[in-house]
């Protein structure tokens, strides 16, 4: 099983653990270095689809650091681990902020994130690297940073999951400039909305943003901290609240609504798309993805693990239990419910635009009051 450090422990604390990590990279390296030809040939036969892929024979450590859900990106790397011998060290709850503050002292290689705009926001920065992995066609440019600083793999989009017992689908907003209206806050148990340093929000409204501009965008953020009834850590509470009667609807990205159809009860739920109808401006799509980190203590296996990543086998096991659509057209979505991407209205938007609204946006949530309680 591998380490998984929380961002519970203080800044100091993490830091001293993930030096920690690098050097402990720096050992297994300098051991590479002297290990035989004999054991390479044995690692080679033992790892040979993992080696394949990344085209080289690997050892030491890869750091990963991980803003998505912990359950969604364990499996991923222990099927690196497992593929290549590459031990992985792995930082879950982190967030792009964090990649910045330690750009002077990296200890990552790898970032993984659920939020597109703060991979671009990283990329803007001068923190991410350029790479040029194997299968890169596979993925459209526009789900890429120019020169491949990043590369998102599955992607979803934003829309209202309503318990079909408490709510019928037409008295569901069916745009997100529904939820300015007072109304909405006075249904049967209302409606949740996560905080708004959720990482979905946080596109959510720098997707606003750019369709609205600043000003409209925090009324709206305003709006949905007076009127929502509960406001949680994240979407996952979200859809097990609906499910359980305790909200009519609430706002979360679409795989949320798989996620409860799958539960063996409260899974009468049904899911409306924001934003359909052909003068509206779409639905809000996001994406997840990853990133190499400018400067990371193993590069060789961090290139090697974007070679990996990008192979089709793992592309779905990225997507994973998310029940997220993943961005290869040329993949099934790996369940039945999935809506294809190509028969929603979406959002005209370049995704890199969302490393645009980034850091504006938390303040503009902070300033709005959405981001200082639950309830």
């Amino acid at each position: 099983m591998k380490r998984s450090y929380k961002l519970l422990i203080t800044s100091i604390a993490a830091a001293g653990l993930l030096a920690a990590c690098g050097n402990n990279a720096e050992e297994n390296n300098a051991g590479e270095n002297n290990t035989s030809e004999n054991n390479e040939a044995e690692n080679a036969a033992d790892n040979n689809s993992g080696e394949e892929a990344a085209g080289e024979d690997l050892s030491g450590e890869l750091v990963v650091y991980s803003s998505r859900n912990e359950q969604f990106v364990d499996e991923l790397l222990d099927k690196f681990e497992e593929d290549t011998g590459v031990e992985v060290q792995a930082l879950h709850e982190a967030e792009p902020l964090q990649i910045q503050e330690e750009a002077g002292n990296v200890q990552a290689d790898v970032f993984i994130s659920n939020d597109v705009g703060g991979l671009e926001y990283l990329n803007q920065e001068g923190l991410l690297a350029e790479s040029d992995p194997e299968n890169i066609d596979t993925i459209d440019e526009q789900y890429r940073a120019d020169n491949n600083e990043w590369v998102a793999i599955s992607t979803r989009a934003r829309g209202f999951i309503y318990n079909q017992d408490m709510i019928d689908e037409e008295d569901v907003p069916s745009r997100m400039e529904d939820l300015f209206e007072d109304s909405y806050g006075d249904v049967e148990n209302g409606y949740a909305i996560t905080r708004g340093g959720n990482g979905g929000m946080i596109g959510n409204v720098s997707a606003l943003r750019y369709e609205w501009g600043d000003e409209r965008t925090q009324e709206w953020v305003e709006a949905i901290q007076e009127n929502a009834s509960g406001i949680f850590e994240g979407h996952g509470d979200i859809r097990r609240a609906v499910g359980a009667g305790e909200h009519a609807f609430g706002l979360v990205n679409n795989y949320y609504y798989h996620q409860q159809l799958e539960e063996p009860t409260d899974n009468n739920v049904g899911f409306v798309y924001a934003d359909q109808e052909e003068d509206e401006m779409g639905a809000i799509v996001n994406a997840a993805g990853a990133g190499l980190v400018e400067g990371g203590p193993n590069q060789e296996n961090a290139e090697a693990f974007m070679d990996w990543l990008l192979e089709e086998e793992n592309q779905l096991a990225f997507v994973g239990e998310s029940l997220e659509v993943p961005i290869n057209e040329d993949l099934d979505p790996p369940f039945e419910e999935a809506v294809p991407f190509s028969e929603l209205h979406v959002q005209n938007m370049p995704l890199r635009e969302l490393g645009d609204y980034f850091q504006d946006t938390r303040q503009l949530i902070e300033d709005a009051g959405l981001d200082l309680e639950l309830r």
